[in-house]
């Protein structure tokens, strides 16, 4: 008698726990592949002004605005929408574990990230250009960089690239961070910034530092930014439709001009999709 109380106490709280479980499970629906479902979480840089910041207020910039109008041609409005930092040596990983449905962050497409993930777009054609002074008129084409200091940032090869192959005589400058580059640029302490032009445009477009900067359309090299999804994702070809229907509908001509216009960034028009330029 005693043994059938506790069977049937056991099959009890079994019941309970499956259906907790089976209620939990409708908390959320990530990455339906029909849209739709109550979240999706995308990836983002959250340290990148005019492309992905995490503010007081929320998300914003270019790599916001339009994963924001992908998500929601996939059928998830704004407050359905989870962001998650993915920061660049995590991306990858961050895919293929099924953290975030798709991420967007300064993602550029090439053939060794195609191996591991798929990739939507490109949705940007940026170029590793520099940042100097508004009023520097001695800085007017790579070789200018020879004997300028040139900001360093740890982990970055962008300055290193320049000083290799174009300006030999560059004084490479360490600094922790791009953000931390500024005051420098702006005070003498450095002459010279180099990473993509959409990032520099972002940097220079922050109130403090409108008009101070500007860019110097050097285009060193092309930087195809496209949305990655895990290896074999039917989100792929759906992302790519919601590009077209971005840039056909001008909201990506508005996105760039909220975004980078502070900065006038000369931008490349909207790249066709799969058209990747090396």
């Amino acid at each position: 008698m005693k043994l059938r109380k506790v069977t049937a106490a056991s099959a009890t709280v079994l019941a309970l726990a499956l259906t907790a479980t089976a209620c939990g499970g409708d908390d959320k629906d990530s990455g339906s592949s029909d849209g739709g479902g109550k979240k999706i979480t995308i990836g983002i840089k959250f340290d990148q002004p005019g492309l992905g910041q995490k503010t007081p207020d929320g998300y914003e910039g270019f790599d916001v605005d339009v994963a924001t109008y992908v998500a929601k041609k996939l059928g998830y409005s704004e407050d359905q929408i989870e962001w998650k930092e993915s920061k660049s040596a995590d991306r990858e990983t961050m895919l293929q574990r099924g953290d975030v449905d798709f991420i967007a962050a300064t993602y550029s497409i090439t053939p060794e990230r195609q191996e591991k993930v798929d990739f939507a777009g490109p949705y940007l054609l940026a170029h590793q250009d520099v940042l100097i002074r508004a009023d520097d008129d001695k800085i007017k084409s790579p070789e200018d960089l020879n004997d300028a200091k040139l900001c360093s940032v740890t982990g970055s090869t962008s300055a290193q690239n320049v000083k290799e192959k174009l300006a030999p005589k560059a004084q490479l400058q360490p600094y922790p961070t791009y953000s931390a580059c500024l005051p420098g640029l702006q005070n003498g302490a450095i002459d010279a910034l180099t990473t993509d032009d959409s990032i520099l445009a972002g940097y220079a477009a922050q109130d403090q530092f409108k008009g101070k900067f500007k860019l110097g359309g050097f285009k060193l090299t092309n930087e195809n930014y496209g949305i990655g999804v895990k290896k074999g994702s039917d989100l792929k070809d759906k992302i790519n439709k919601a590009l077209e229907e971005m840039v056909a509908d001008k909201s990506w001509d508005k996105a760039v001009n909220d975004n980078f216009g502070p900065a006038n960034y000369k931008n490349e028009p909207a790249p066709k999709i799969g058209d990747i330029k090396s």
